[in-house]
């Protein structure tokens, strides 16, 4: 207790070393103000004010400064002060801003504000053009708090999630901190380095606050933020805002005009709020603006704010931003809180001579030590201040840190999760040892009971042990699992083992063997708890598989950015499997199939005799342009890109116990998503290959394509199967092609029909097509709203979708998952 106050005073003390100008910041009736810009006067120096109103300023002797508050909705105040001793106390009260038409000149044919508007979009070029490439300097904070914790959500309980609650079960549960430099050149080069990084509770930890991520800017025709919103200065912004000049005031000889920014339709993808433009120069003076989770269709979130503060270069002409924040509430159940992203722009350098190799895939990255600096250096360093709860979190978890590593510690928080219970043999049970990190689970029986026509009711009885290191940057699994079958009274065993070595290649080995019932398309478009119900409840078993002895080498890893490596080897003996019950739950008209995909009315004859076949799978997924953060414990790549991915596969069956069944396969796919502005979200996946030596091998060796009878697709993903086929129909073991398209509105359709506004759904349009040799075309046409649920769950779509083959098309309504 001793250390720990020594450590608090400590830390208080080095802040009066380096706040040399203090002191608070409130409104007339006493009300703080936060995130006030405070500079001073012909000065790049400046800083901002905390959630309390308190500021610092370091300023390196004393004498005679002008030091201006600005801060949207107040007047813009300028002091001046002698300074003969430091620190110096400087408590400042601002009025708000006192807006007139008097400097208005009034059309009465003509909306005021239409006319400010237009004029900014007019002007976005010639802006843009003057920030085609700087440097700054930049500071983020992020908070998270929580409120009134609850102790467990849907009867699982909430086990502590750090240090720092109240006694009501409120307060910060992450805090972080980031100084970077910052290089940008037009029209997407992008460079980050972070010289420090700071997350409280964690002296190894690395703050995931970046400048591009934060990188928000109201002169894009979008805003992304989970859906693409439509800025209030967007080229086609009339088509979605009404606009009202609220009034006019001065900030020295400039003019600033407050525009209220309404929307059309209350749920497009917009804002609502307040933009403040600067007359003449036709340029951002301050931005505040809201939305919620139905626009961004997060519908946890219940606000969510973004306000920008810009100051004049008079250098370049510009009003550049220095200041962002991004407030948001959320709400799940009982589970509340909020939280806070503030990013601090300063030092910008316009017009810098970049090196032809300046820019590169690599968009951030870590100076040494970076995690590494003193309270002393960050309290110098940092913009804005820790508010009293930002201090406390700091001070707590900082000095717990070690005490929370401890072995005693530990044990104690695994004593609870320990904890054994009479049902634990049903529902699954696991122990895990947090000091010396492993943890060994077995798996739940009942949640693994499935049915199927080959075994009837199955499941499995397994366990699994993992390790890992301290930064989870690598470890192992072990695993070994019994399924039985209680109709074909069999025991399945299976086992295998994974070593991941970092998260930088990501290379990773496996070893696999044993022996189970898999599905003749091993990618299992028939997910067994769907299966499960369909044969149960209406007689559809359109599961069919094989028995599969085998053991298998796997490896994969990143050779070089954008260049990913996945190959397995490994040897299998196939056996032909029959249905061994017609046990169903509720009597219907149809009956059950055979095992047999090639004739389903035949019980007798099997589609693949007997036989051994040793394998070989090469694939590398080509991503162009693949930008990616160098972290130092991992390499994190950018999923966005401008350009597709390509995929290139070789697969080779040898060494076959029939001479007939060894084959070669070539196979290559073109893939992407990407966002059209506010219009939706449009992605594709194209895919084709053909075969050598491919006339008479094993049904289980054709390409077999992703159909869909049950009618339900609880896979989330869209553009890799097909939503009407027959599972097994179209397989081949020659030349094939299949494309899948497919567009989310996002709201840009549905949004604009009233009554339909309201629900908040997206209209989903798609298409799949499949060409094969001996077959003609198969194609599917779709058309779904997504987005479907209640409240705040919104995660279910439905899709109708018409097929056509040979002449004929057939209609049937899909259900399914959306993520």
């Amino acid at each position: 207790m001793t250390k720990n106050l020594l450590f608090f005073f400590l830390f208080l003390f080095s802040f009066q070393i380096y706040a040399q100008i203090t002191g608070k910041i409130t409104s007339t009736t006493g009300e703080a103000l936060p995130y006030v810009n405070i500079y001073l006067k012909n000065s790049s120096l400046g800083t901002t004010s905390n959630d309390a109103g308190e500021y610092k300023l370091n300023i390196e002797k004393t004498g005679n400064y002008t030091i201006a508050f600005q801060f949207l909705g107040y007047q813009t105040k300028e002091v001046d002060v002698t300074i003969n001793k430091l620190p110096f106390t400087l408590n400042v009260e601002l009025t708000e801003e006192i807006t007139s038409l008097d400097e208005v000149l009034v059309d009465s044919n003509i909306n005021p504000a239409d006319r400010i508007i237009r004029a900014v979009i007019a002007n976005k070029e010639s802006f843009l053009a003057k920030n085609k490439a700087y440097t700054a300097d930049f500071y983020s904070r992020g908070t998270y708090r929580v409120k009134n914790l609850p102790e467990k959500i849907l009867g699982q309980e909430i086990t502590e999630i750090g240090p720092g609650l109240d006694s009501t079960r409120s307060g910060i549960i992450y805090l972080s901190e980031t100084i970077s430099k910052i290089k940008y050149q037009a029209p997407d080069d992008f460079k980050e380095t972070i010289s420090a990084s700071k997350v409280s509770g964690d002296d190894n930890g690395f703050s995931f606050n970046s400048a591009q991520e934060a990188n928000f800017s109201f002169y894009d025709n979008t805003l992304e933020i989970n859906a693409q919103l439509v800025s209030p200065i967007a080229d086609n912004a009339f088509n979605y805002y009404r606009y009202k000049l609220e009034g006019s005031f001065y900030e020295g000889d400039k003019l600033i005009n407050k525009i209220k920014v309404t929307p059309k339709r209350a749920k497009d993808r917009v804002f609502t709020g307040y933009v403040y433009i600067v007359e003449d120069d036709w340029q951002l003076y301050g931005v505040d603006l809201s939305t919620n989770g139905a626009a961004i269709q997060v519908p946890f979130i219940e606000n969510l704010v973004i306000k920008h503060n810009f100051k004049y270069n008079k250098a370049e002409n510009l009003w550049v931003k220095v200041l962002q924040t991004i407030d948001f509430k959320f709400k799940l159940f009982s589970f509340q809180g909020d939280g806070r992203f503030s990013a601090v722009y300063s030092n910008y350098v316009f017009n810098p001579e970049f090196g032809k190799k300046e820019f590169g895939a690599e968009v951030l990255n870590f100076a040494e030590e970076a995690n590494k600096k003193d309270s002393l250096y960050w309290q110098k360093v940092r913009p804005i201040p820790l508010t009293n709860e930002e201090k406390k979190d700091y001070v707590v978890k900082d000095s717990l840190q070690i005490v929370r590593k401890s072995e005693k510690y530990l044990d104690s928080v695994d004593a609870r999760s320990n904890k054994f219970n009479v049902y634990d043999p049903l529902l699954g049970y696991s122990y895990i040892n947090s000091y010396e990190r492993w943890r060994i689970s077995v798996d739940s029986p009942l949640e693994a009971l499935r049915f199927n026509t080959i075994q009837g009711f199955n499941s499995n009885v397994g366990v699994s042990f993992s390790s890992w290191e301290e930064d989870y940057a690598s470890g192992y699994t072990a695993f070994a699992k019994a399924n039985y079958g209680f109709d074909d009274d069999r025991v399945r065993f299976t086992g295998g083992f994974t070593k991941r070595f970092n998260r930088t290649n990501r290379r990773t080995i496996s070893i696999t063997g044993g022996e189970k019932v898999e599905q003749f398309n091993a990618n299992e478009p028939i997910p067994t708890l769907v299966n499960s119900i369909a044969t149960l409840f209406w007689e559809r078993n359109y599961l069919k598989a094989y028995d599969l002895t085998f053991a298998r080498f796997y490896y994969n890893e990143e050779l070089f950015n954008g260049f990913n490596f996945y190959g397995n080897a490994g040897y299998e003996k196939r056996a032909a499997l029959f249905n061994t019950t017609d046990q169903v739950l509720i009597k219907n008209d149809v009956r059950y199939t055979s095992n047999n995909p090639l004739d389903p009315a035949d019980f007798s004859t099997t589609a693949i005799d007997n036989h051994e076949l040793a394998k070989l799978n090469l694939t590398a997924y080509i991503h162009f342009d693949q930008k990616y953060m160098s972290y130092p414990d991992g390499k994190f790549n950018v999923s966005e890109s401008k350009y597709p991915t390509l995929a290139l596969a070789v697969e080779q069956g040898f060494a076959a116990s029939d001479g007939d069944y060894n084959f070669t396969r070539f196979g290559a796919g073109l893939s992407q998503q990407f966002n059209i502005g506010n219009k939706g979200n449009f992605g594709y996946n194209l895919r084709g290959g053909t075969f050598l030596h491919g006339d008479d091998i094993s049904f289980v060796d054709y390409q077999h394509f992703n159909g869909n009878q049950t009618r339900v697709n609880l896979s989330g993903d869209y553009l890799n199967r097909f939503k009407n086929m027959p599972y097994y129909q179209f397989s081949t073991n020659e030349s094939y092609f299949e494309a899948h398209l497919e567009h989310n509105f996002k709201g840009f359709v549905m949004g604009k029909i009233p009554g339909f506004r309201a629900l908040n759904f997206n209209l989903v349009a798609g298409a799949n097509y499949l060409s094969t040799v001996d077959n003609k075309p198969y194609s599917e046409l779709s058309i779904g709203l997504d987005n479907l649920g209640f409240g705040k769950f919104r995660f279910l779509r439905v899709d109708y979708v018409r097929s056509f083959y040979n002449g004929n098309d057939k209609g049937a309504f899909v259900y399914g998952l959306s993520f």
